[in-house]
Formats: structure tokens, sequence, C-alpha cells
């Protein structure tokens, strides 16, 4: 029986969860779309027309979607301002939620809405795609068998490009919609994929400036270092001002060798001298389309999410765990402001 699920917010990635749900093959079915205007969900379907063989419905209101009792799961698109008034409405019905990052632009709104998702036991899921990259998947796994060793050492690297174009966008790159630049809208998902991979960062000394290469409210390039809770200490630079732009990658110096993930592909290079490639390189976003991904990493998060439900478990990546990510942006930036080290407190798992 397929999964019945509406998509609120039909903004650039839009379309790239409906090319996820359509190849689900039926597991999960675009039921309907809400957007805040009629013509943007009609240019939306139309768009989407040769991909379902049954149109989705356009809602007309959030009133009218949170009442179709058919539905079993809500993906919510929509800028990160525009999330509590929604989330309250899903959550009173009762509808499980999958929403795109960020959860909203600063920790404290962020956890507010992971506490009320609690409080109505209403199951969340933040999108973290690259969590499912096989690549990221092998290095976990290397990592857990202790094939590695030890971490001693993390480089975190996000060298992207966006035109200024991009920031031109009403909105884009404000702290009153995306709630800051670089590290909210773009190095999270690699900071989180870091996250799931090493363990907590417990203090950070960063430096975030705006470039002379854009013109945009908030961040776009931030470096830090890093001190992990495992004893390791790293580096992270993101930007989206490195023409043209470049994949992102996560290394780790390890105790009996180097992982380096880049762009869909792992490499091990062993202190015994050898090396094992795994997975393929593949587009992520960083040049000047945002767009030029897979949307299969995002088709893997939806499955995820349906069985989740099914299963009554927690989504790969939960709510209460994306907080983490949140916390170490907000320390991140704090730090910058301040000019000097901030400690970073664990969440309670």
């Amino acid at each position: 029986m397929s999964m019945q699920v509406a998509l609120i917010g039909l903004g650039m990635v839009a379309q790239t969860h409906a090319r996820a749900i359509a190849a689900t093959n039926g597991k999960v079915s675009l039921r309907g779309v809400l957007s805040r205007s009629k013509e943007s969900a009609e240019a939306f379907l139309t768009e989407a027309s040769d991909i379902f063989p049954k149109a989705p419905k356009a809602y007309a209101g959030l009133q009218e979607l949170v009442s179709d009792q058919d539905l079993d799961f809500v993906i919510v698109c929509t800028p990160p301002n525009a999330r509590a008034d929604i989330v309250s409405a899903l959550t009173d019905r009762g509808l499980p939620i999958l929403m795109e990052k960020p959860i909203e632009r600063t920790y404290q709104a962020a956890e507010e809405i992971v506490r009320r998702c609690e409080t109505a036991a209403v199951p969340l899921g933040i999108v973290f795609q690259h969590r499912m990259r096989a690549s990221a998947k092998q290095l976990k796994r290397v990592l857990k068998q202790g094939t590695l060793g030890q971490i001693a050492m993390v480089e975190i690297s996000v060298p992207w490009w966006r035109a200024q174009s991009y920031y031109d966008e009403p909105g884009r790159g404000t702290y009153q919609r995306d709630g800051g630049g670089v590290l909210i809208s773009q190095a999270i998902h690699t900071l989180d994929l870091a996250l799931s991979l090493t363990g907590p960062i417990i203090e950070v000394q960063s430096m975030a400036a705006k470039t002379s290469l854009h013109d945009l409210e908030a961040e776009d390039f931030v470096s830090a270092g890093l001190r992990f809770d495992n004893g390791a200490v790293g580096s992270l630079v993101a930007s989206t001002a490195s023409f043209p732009g470049g994949a992102e990658s996560i290394t780790l110096h390890c105790q009996h060798g180097s992982a380096v993930l880049k762009s869909g592909q792992l490499e091990l290079l062993m202190h015994d001298g050898s090396i094992d490639t795994f997975g393929e390189e593949s587009a992520t976003g960083g040049g000047a389309d945002p767009m030029a991904f897979t949307h299969e990493w995002h088709q893997a998060v939806i499955e995820d999410m349906a069985d989740a439900i099914v299963d009554k478990r927690a989504p790969i990546c939960s709510g209460r765990e994306a907080l983490r990510v949140h916390r170490l942006i907000q320390a991140l930036i704090q730090s910058a402001t301040q000019k000097s080290a901030v400690a970073i407190p664990q969440l309670e798992s």
C-alpha cells in the first residue's frame, strides 16, 4: 500500500522531492502540494506532470491540507521563517513531518519546533541527504569496524560558489528569512555528516566574514578550529565565494590511515601503503547551479521516513539529532562575534 504525502513549499528543491517520490515506484505517492500562490502550484504541477501518472492536487490552504484524512506524512520545504505555524497545524493534526534543513533560523527556534513535535508525539525527520550516500555509509561502517583506529585530526571543507544573482532573491542570505549565510544554508549538510561520523565537537574558535564578491547580510566565508569530544582536533573552511565551486570534503586522519570523503567517493589511504576507493564522483550542487545533484539521496531519505513511520522508530536523522548541528552553527557564529573560543554543551540523546 502506497503512503500518501503532501509537499508544502515549492521552491527550488521541490522538484527534487517530486522526482524522488516518483522514483519510489509507488512506495510513496504525492497526493498534493501547497504553495503560497495558486500560480506557483500550477506551474509546479505542470512541470511535474510527466513524472506522475495521476496529477497531485493543489490544496487551497493549510487547513484543507490538514483536513485530508488520507495523508500519511508531510514534507516541508518552505524557507525556515515560515515553519512555526505549519508545524503547529501539523502537530495538532498528528501528521508526521519530514522537513528540509534547517529546522529554523536559530537554535532556540529549532529547539521549540523539536519540542513541540515531541510533546505531540509527532515523528519529525530532517532531510540531511548526504548521510544517504553510499560512500558516507561505507565510511561509517569502516569507522565502526575500527579499521582506521582512533581519529586524530579532521579537515572539513566546503568550497562552494554562488553568483550574486543567488543572493539577489529577496530574503536569501538574510537573518530574517534564512537565519544566516553559508553555515546554515550550505555547510550545514557537511557539518551534520561530519558529526554523524566523528561524534560531538566540544569547542570552536572561528572567524566569519562577508567577502567582496557578494552583497548579502550574513556570512559567505567561515574558518574555524575545532576540538572534538574524542580528543581529536580539526579545521573548517566553508564558503560560497570559491569560484567556480568544488566538492565538499571530510578528511579523517586516524591512527592507522586517513579517509577522504569527497564528491560521493571515499578513499582510504592506510599507513601500510594500501589504498582503497569506494563509490564514484558525483555532482553536489557546489557550483553555480545549486540543484546540480541526483534525487536518489532524497529518495532514500523519503523512503526511510516512510519505513520509520510504519516501524514506529526514529528516522535516519530525527529533529532531536539535528539540533546538534544547529548548536554547532550557533557556537561558530558566537565565537566569530566574540572573537574567542566557545565551548559547546552537549545535548542529551
